[in-house]
Parts: C-alpha cells; sequence; structure tokens
C-alpha cells in the first residue's frame, strides 16, 4: 500500500468515525494505558497518566479549564476516562500555544452545549490558522537552517582536501 493510499483510506477512516460520534472534541486517541474496567482516578494516578502536576490539575479545576471533578467521600478528587480524555485534548491545545483564556472560553462552550458548535469551530479554525502560521515559519527556518549545514558540510570537504593534498 503506498503513503497515499494509506492517508486517504486513513481520512475516510476518521471521516466515518466523525460522523458517528457526537462530538469528536472529548473523543481518543489515548496515548496513556488506563487499567480496562476502571473509570476512576485519584489526582496522583492522573498525575502519572498525564506528566501534569497536581498543582496544574487543580489549577485547571480553578479557572474553569476543568468541569466540576467529583469527590469521594473523604473529599478526593475521582478523576474519569472522559475527564483524562479532555485533558489530553487540552495537551493539544496548549501544543497549538492557543491562549489559555481561549482554552477556558472553549471549555465554557463545551459546557454549555450544542448551540455553541458553530462559536466553537470558529475558536478552533483561529487556533488551526496561528498553527499553519507557525509552521509555515518554522519551515522557512529550516530550510534556512538547511542551506547552513548544507554550506558548513561542503566547506568542510573542501577543507579536507585541501589538508590531504
Amino acid at each position: 500500500m503506498t503513503v497515499m493510499q494509506t492517508t486517504a483510506a486513513a481520512t475516510e477512516e476518521r471521516t466515518e468515525e466523525a460522523l458517528t460520534r457526537t462530538d469528536i472534541c472529548s473523543a481518543p486517541p489515548r496515548r496513556h494505558p488506563r487499567p480496562d474496567g476502571q473509570d476512576q482516578y485519584t489526582i496522583s494516578e492522573v498525575v502519572a497518566f498525564t506528566g501534569l502536576s497536581a498543582h496544574t490539575l487543580r489549577w485547571y479545576e480553578r479557572i474553569g479549564l476543568m468541569s466540576h471533578i467529583d469527590r469521594s467521600h473523604t473529599g478526593q478528587r475521582r478523576y474519569t476516562n472522559r475527564d483524562l480524555d479532555w485533558l489530553d485534548l487540552v495537551g493539544k491545545l496548549r501544543l497549538t500555544g492557543m491562549p489559555v483564556a481561549d482554552m477556558v472560553r472553549y471549555a465554557e462552550l463545551v459546557r454549555a452545549g450544542d448551540s455553541t458548535y458553530g462559536e466553537r469551530c470558529t475558536l478552533l479554525e483561529e487556533t488551526r490558522r496561528d498553527v499553519q502560521a507557525r509552521i509555515a515559519e518554522l519551515q522557512d527556518t529550516l530550510a534556512v537552517l538547511d542551506r547552513k549545514i548544507s554550506f558548513y558540510t561542503d566547506a568542510g570537504r573542501v577543507r579536507e582536501a585541501e589538508t590531504t593534498r
């Protein structure tokens, strides 16, 4: 199978999968293995799964980036698989460079329900444009590095040739 066939098949799968879900934003792929059948995690387990600190998790909750986290009868936070999926999405949004205020706004829109799909889409499209601009800038930077590396590699070969004569 060629790369193009693989890409086309993967795109078709994702499109079909998106049509069968109600909200693809909260869906995995899951990066961290979770115990089968388990849907309650302590904050220390979430720290281990996500690499985030307990302080960061509490801060996310305090600023409204995380919806209400259930608590045990002793007051300990109890996270669910859905919370872990949300944290995975938040991690992706952080990687885009999306400002925290925009992430909180997105979280508010998600909690507000299906009527906010348009606003969510607009926010994500703006972020996508920013990411594309950063990628283009990085590609230009990569081209400069490649030219410099090529120059120094060629210059090094010339020097070696001169010294071996």
